[in-house]
């Protein structure tokens, strides 16, 4: 069974970190606004018929299940396609890991848009200066240094976050970083100096081969600033 995927068009967000878990799992999937436009995503994302409504995208459908939240749908993704530990500890901490990436994104979001997304990033510039500085000198490198500890701490060794094979965490954490290094390319190179094991995660993910497939083809989107990681050079330092 297909399963269909509604994001916004035009940007990687949160919606990317669920490609990279389908491509990765070789699944069939369609990408429901790229093929019949936006409409389709609001009409699922607004479907009074539904008795558990998302709040926002990603959504995922299979069949009848109508899925949010991207840590969430990974959870399903992992359980499905072999891409989480079954053992209830490890699947936990799996998901525990996703969660601190997801902060680290909200953080790394509202580097530019400290005010809300009310705001234009220009409505904000001395708030997002102020912020920006905190996460580069202290937010991102205790967001890299707990997973260079995690990674390190691996009973099974430091080629993967959990256990001895390739889990959604580490997916998630190569686009993560992936991100970060577009937004802040500069503070991001000397925070990875001090996190071998993340970087070398990141370089081992993107050698996968369907990872690799999905990076060179034009299914996947090109980082921007309408997206969660933006790059304005005042931000970078």
């Amino acid at each position: 069974m297909t399963y269909e995927l509604y994001y916004w068009p035009g940007l990687p967000g949160r919606g990317e970190f669920v490609r990279l878990a389908l491509e990765e799992a070789g699944a069939t999937y369609t990408e429901m606004v790229r093929e019949a436009g936006i409409a389709t995503m609001m009409g699922v994302w607004q479907d009074s018929d539904i008795a558990t409504p998302p709040f926002a995208p990603p959504i995922l459908k299979h069949g009848k299940k109508v899925i949010a939240q991207t840590a969430l749908i990974l959870l399903y993704l992992g359980d499905r396609h072999g891409l989480a530990p079954k053992a209830e500890a490890a699947r936990l901490w799996t998901h525990q890991i996703q969660l601190t990436i997801a902060d680290c994104v909200l953080e790394a979001h509202d580097a530019h848009h400290p005010l809300g997304v009310d705001f234009y990033y220009e409505d904000q510039k001395p708030e997002s200066a102020r912020r920006a500085a905190v996460f580069r000198h202290t937010r991102m490198p205790k967001f890299l240094g707990w997973f260079e500890k995690i990674l390190a701490r691996n009973p099974k060794g430091d080629r993967f976050l959990v256990g001895g094979r390739l889990s959604y965490a580490d997916l998630s954490l190569f686009h993560m970083v992936e991100g970060l290094s577009y937004a802040f390319p500069k503070a991001t190179k000397r925070a990875l100096v001090k996190v071998p094991r993340v970087a070398a995660l990141g370089e081992r993910v993107a050698r996968r081969p369907r990872v690799a497939s999905y990076i060179a083809s034009d299914r996947r989107t090109a980082f921007n600033e309408d997206g969660i990681f933006r790059h304005y050079p005042e931000l970078d330092g």
